[in-house]
């Protein structure tokens, strides 16, 4: 099943499963898509749904208002390596803001304090129940679904200092989406390919099973540190091929468009824009 949140015309917030064209407005069931996570009721598609154009939505965040979002750096070898870093022994942790997040086809901004913005295609899962001290073994009955993620980054202002929040949490910097997908349609995450284009060059690749820790490790470590809540977001980490650490470097502009595409998911796309 994949899930998406989405404003209609007249401004209503609401949430549904997408059947091809068709959005089936489950609204009535859930107020939002976290609600529902957090009834703890198996998610169904009523006969007498309202069925909606997509083309008539706009697209918001899967989870528009995450209770946390948690982030995952350095947590693919080769991003690792081309930063000169050696692996860490465990998860780099940081955060990112709700408010900071767009949904598909929604601009990502870059700010007017720095051009430095970077593009950080990602794997993103969502926290189905509320829960604390889960084990590796139990970690993926947790996962609600999977999405795709770009963890846009400042990174002028992420080398402020050793903590990365601020280049991270720049308004709509984050873009997420297109939808949630159930892990019963993702299969195997670990088989699936990440990649990221710019301008429709292929500028990241990478296999989910590359991950230094993978989701039931993040599940874990994360449980134990913090009680995660139904829709929180867990942001796993990119790979290697950031426009930083290229010769010259390459930053994102007006004009561009990043996709960000996982197999079983889906590809999220954002175009970018200058902040006004």
């Amino acid at each position: 099943m994949k899930l998406m949140s989405f404003r209609d015309r007249s401004g209503r917030a609401g949430w549904g499963a997408v059947e091809g064209g068709t959005v089936a407005d489950l609204t009535a069931t859930a107020p939002s898509l976290r609600a529902a996570l957090t009834a703890g009721r198996a998610i169904t598609v009523p006969a007498a749904a309202p069925r909606l154009d997509l083309a008539n939505l706009t697209w918001l965040p899967p989870i528009p208002d995450p209770d946390k979002i948690i982030c995952v750096g350095l947590n693919y070898l080769s991003h690792i390596l081309e930063g000169g870093r050696e692996p860490p022994k465990m998860p780099t942790i940081f955060t990112r803001w709700a408010n900071t997040q767009v949904g598909h086809l929604q601009p990502i901004i870059r700010p007017r304090v720095s051009p430095t913005l970077d593009y950080e295609g990602e794997l993103a899962f969502v926290v189905g129940r509320r829960c604390r001290h889960v084990t590796e073994a139990e970690a993926m009955s947790v996962v609600a679904g999977y999405a795709c993620y770009n963890d846009g980054s400042v990174r002028e202002w992420q080398r402020h200092s050793t903590q990365f929040t601020p280049g991270k949490n720049f308004p709509a910097t984050g873009g997420f989406g297109p939808w949630l997908v159930t892990p019963d349609e993702a299969g195997d995450i670990a088989r699936a390919s990440l990649v990221t284009r710019l301008n429709g060059e292929e500028v990241q690749r990478a296999t989910i099973d590359d991950l230094v820790f993978d989701v039931a490790r993040l599940v874990a470590y994360c449980s134990t540190f913090t009680v995660l809540e139904p829709g929180d977001v867990v942001i796993t980490g990119t790979t290697g091929g950031v426009g930083a650490y290229r010769k010259p470097p390459l930053w994102m502009k007006p004009g561009d468009t990043v996709e960000v595409e996982i197999t079983g998911i889906g590809t999220l796309r954002n175009p970018i824009e200058d902040e006004a």
